[in-house]
């Protein structure tokens, strides 16, 4: 499988260059970053797939770029929109091309969403604290929104209040999303990390995944290329193929 990686530069995707070279299975076809046309590219070194960890704001030129450019579409980065989807939907049936997003390619924590998911069911109480590197440019993470969509499926609200609160300080809560408290932490030492807790009387759940290296995205990424490079479809979330 042919492969091109869109933000070669950055620190995922260096990490992908150098899984896609160290497989038997896959070519490295491109190398793309800032100042780089990734349709050149795709016009003179035909790629299977594009993996793509960019930034949010460039998020749908760059898909449509790797699907009109006669590839599949493995999209690490964050910021899709309902909409956004539906024109991707759009895009993948006239091109006959594939495009796979995932807010996380990291098995265990797609697993930690399912077990977040699952726990929801039996509390009324959640709050979702996310952990990523200083440079991280968005917050809260994509994992974390996708996490508390899952929880809040089937109309489930969360945090009942029960009494009227003062903030001492503006924001100290989080943002909110249906009730669940998100809270983003950017600071060195962390490459992504997330702790759902769930609180009932007498009792709080934490479910929490860590990821220390880079690299441990990369089965999922492999997962997905070799999903989607043959298939016309848009699949979100890597739950959908676990």
């Amino acid at each position: 499988m042919r492969v091109t990686v869109n933000g070669s530069m950055g620190k995922m995707g260096a990490t992908v260059v150098e899984f896609v070279k160290a497989k038997d299975d896959l070519t490295l076809a491109g190398s793309i970053d800032m100042g780089d046309s990734l349709a050149d590219s795709l016009a003179s070194n035909p790629a299977d797939v594009v993996v793509d960890f960019t930034r949010p704001e460039v998020r749908m030129e760059t898909v449509r770029t790797i699907l009109f450019g006669g590839a599949a579409a493995v999209v690490g980065t964050t910021g899709f929109t309902p909409n956004d989807l539906e024109q991707i939907r759009a895009w993948v049936k006239e091109t006959g091309k594939g495009c796979f997003i995932a807010p996380n390619f990291i098995i265990g924590n797609v697993l930690m969403q399912q077990f977040a998911k699952k726990a929801a069911e039996y509390y009324d109480y959640a709050e979702i604290i996310e952990y990523h590197h200083e440079n991280k440019v968005d917050f809260p993470s994509g994992t974390a929104v996708k996490t508390a969509e899952l929880m809040c499926e089937n109309n489930k609200t969360f945090n009942p209040k029960t009494n009227d609160q003062v903030a001492n300080v503006e924001g100290a809560r989080g943002g909110d999303f249906e009730g669940i408290k998100l809270h983003a932490v950017r600071m060195p030492g962390f490459v992504a990390s997330q702790e759902v807790i769930l609180g009932a009387p007498g009792q709080y759940l934490t479910i929490r995944h860590d990821s220390i290296e880079r690299t441990s995205y990369m089965p999922g990424v492999y997962m997905a290329s070799q999903y989607i490079k043959d298939r016309a479809e848009l699949v979100y979330g890597l739950e959908h193929i676990l």
